[in-house]
């Protein structure tokens, strides 16, 4: 019996055109892994023995740098039988397709994805954008 049908899928899927937001994501993903001796040393001070063995969760953080390479790597992750749970998509993404057409077209051939839309710019606005499911998230940078 394969008991990797069983963990939960913990695959993420970050389509930015900046490498620093790619970055930013892998650290607050990873943050679980990283933990040092301090980390665990001071959980023990305050808690009681440190859980031995329990890392947090693993996640799986793919990139795309543009709308067009995203649905490629969807489409392959759908191939492939590993599909994303989650995508991070920033709304402004020259050349290329903005934000919003890229999760059109994602939704088109993999509806149960669970998109996060990013933006630095406020002047959109959050019901402008929110459809069927999809949460706005201002990033802060620009």
């Amino acid at each position: 019996m394969n008991n990797t049908s069983r963990l939960p899928n913990q695959r993420i899927l970050a389509i930015d055109d900046k490498e620093a937001i790619h970055q930013d994501f892998r650290k607050v993903f990873e943050a679980s892994k990283q933990q040092g001796p301090g980390l665990i040393q001071t959980e023990a001070l305050l808690f009681g023995e440190p859980s031995l063995g329990d890392d947090g969760p693993t996640f799986e953080i793919d990139s795309a740098f543009q709308g067009e390479d995203g649905l490629q790597r969807v489409r392959q992750a759908l191939d492939e039988h590993r599909p994303y749970a989650m995508a991070f998509v920033d709304v402004r993404m020259p050349p290329g397709w903005d934000g919003i057409e890229t999760i059109s077209r994602v939704g088109k051939e993999y509806p149960d994805l669970q998109v996060v839309i990013c933006t630095a710019y406020s002047d959109l606005r959050a019901f402008t954008i929110i459809d069927g499911g999809c949460c706005l998230m201002n990033d802060g940078m620009g």
